[in-house]
């Protein structure tokens, strides 16, 4: 399956091949956007999300758009989605700018949303390769149901009152936004409390009953101790350090407050106990790797997890791994790599609250950023495993340093083939040298099943444990075998 978050040259091959349908849509598009780009975005919200391209008639013939004019019209673009008079929900939909057969285009991925969407007022479902207004009250009631039925975080709770939640965290809230914006402004700046509350979809009405209220994301993002244990009594993350007692543990921290605040606290937790090794980006900028991966570890299990569970979420660090689970609606069972993420927000309303404050990033690239930097930080790839309890596992080598292994990389390269230097290898890589000790003929996609990492990154390590004169192929693809030197 394909990313649909990152869009490549064979994925848009295929698609222009096929055509439009009901989550693909081609855009001419000259120097601004039109209307029905948005009519577009809001049938994609209210039914399967999509993609949609700018710079694409029709039949599939690619135009383009001007390139000079490609940044701001993306800029417009998010300011329009943003603005609670012209969407409701408010949006927050990135845009990313392609260079395709020589041409710019402008590729946008609209996922689908918890709640109805509607654009100048209007209600636009996806029918075939149209978009088209909904009018018929028992047809918007139907798509309501529809969208109940899915995402939990919308029951309203018409009991829970404005004094529920924590008003007091609105300021850094309107900052969080305005700092996390392109444009430097955000229009919640300029909302009372209670206007800001509604256009995050936190207040709403239940379609099916009738009742308005504050919904669960709104109490889980917001609300108050008491609140929440009385709306979600099993809630909690169970922070442990388990490095010394495994049985038990060194150091426990149990968060039960308002996902804003469980942010930062389980961030300080990890922060606490993990080293922050040096790290230069391209050998000029220097990175956190345990804030970047910590925070999409955190990040994930406060914003996708399923709150109406009994499953109570860990934040566990051992000696040499870390890990966060969480009850989850899982829409696949297995393994989860960068190659085959499909970008599906579990609790919509809460992943827009808080991609709008800069908590997170747009659907889907928490993934590759943790097997990016994850590599970097310990000398191995991480694992997700999706199924009813949704898991982040990132390996740990407190004596790793990626800096230090690039340096040695350097220095092995210029001496003679014949001197034998240690070499260290990551645990992906120590686990592939075990399994072709017990089976030669293995493929690289059975190593990839039995290693538990991508098929890419099997191929890289196996590059480099050749380029070391670890490992040598004897004989051709299909019918030879792996020998270890």
């Amino acid at each position: 399956m394909s990313d649909n978050m990152s869009m490549t040259t064979e994925k848009l091959d295929s698609l222009r091949k096929i055509g439009e349908t009901v989550s693909v849509e081609f855009k001419r598009c000259g120097g601004n956007i039109e209307h029905d780009v948005y009519e577009t975005v809001c049938s994609f919200s209210n039914r399967f999300g999509g993609d949609i391209f700018l710079g694409i008639l029709d039949d599939g013939t690619v135009n383009g758009v001007p390139e000079k004019a490609a940044p701001e019209m993306i800029k417009n673009f998010i300011s329009v989605l943003s603005n609670p008079s012209m969407f409701s929900p408010t949006l927050c939909i990135d845009a990313e700018i392609m260079e395709y057969q020589g041409k710019t285009i402008i590729h946008i991925y609209v996922p689908v949303s918890g709640e109805v969407v509607s654009y100048k007022k209007i209600i636009y479902n996806r029918t075939n390769d149209s978009d088209v207004k909904v009018t018929s009250t028992t047809d918007i009631a139907q798509m309501y149901i529809r969208k109940q039925e899915i995402f939990t975080e919308r029951k309203v709770f018409p009991y829970v009152k404005l004094e529920d939640l924590r008003l007091d965290l609105l300021p850094t809230v309107r900052l969080l936004a305005k700092n996390n914006s392109p444009a430097g402004n955000h229009p919640w700046e300029k909302l009372s409390d209670e206007e800001l509350l509604r256009s995050a979809r936190l207040f709403a009405e239940d379609r099916v009953t009738g009742q308005q209220g504050f919904n669960l994301a709104a109490v889980m993002l917001l609300g108050k101790n008491e609140i929440i244990k009385d709306v979600a009594p099993m809630y909690l993350t169970d922070a442990l350090v388990k490095k010394v007692n495994k049985d038990r543990y060194d150091d426990r921290l149990v968060v039960e407050t308002n996902l804003i605040e469980s942010y930062d606290q389980l961030f300080d937790f990890a922060a606490k106990h993990l080293p922050d090794k040096f790290y230069l980006e391209d050998g000029k900028i220097r990175l956190s790797l345990r804030n970047i991966i910590v925070r999409e570890m955190i990040v994930n299990t406060l914003m996708h997890r399923e709150y109406t569970s009994g499953f109570q979420a860990r934040f566990v660090i051992e000696k040499d791994k870390m890990f966060v689970e969480n009850a989850n609606r899982a829409k696949k069972d297995g393994l989860i790599t960068p190659e085959d993420v499909i970008p599906y927000p579990k609790n919509p309303i809460i992943a827009n609250f808080f991609r709008n404050i800069g908590y997170s990033d747009k659907l889907g690239s928490g993934v590759r950023k943790v097997f990016t930097y994850s590599e970097k930080y310990s000398g191995a790839d991480p694992i997700f495993a999706e199924s009813d309890v949704f898991r982040i596992t990132v390996p740990l080598d407190d004596d790793f340093s990626w800096d230090a292994q690039k340096t040695s990389d350097t220095v092995n390269d210029t001496v003679n083939d014949t001197v034998n230097d240690t070499v260290k290898l990551n645990s992906s890589q120590k686990k592939i040298i075990d399994e072709l000790k017990k089976n030669a003929e293995l493929t690289q996609e059975q190593l990839s099943k039995l290693v538990g990492i991508s098929l890419v990154n099997i191929k890289k390590n196996m590059k480099k444990l050749q380029n070391l004169g670890l490992l040598k192929r004897i004989g051709s693809d299909k019918v030879g075998e792996w020998k270890i030197l």
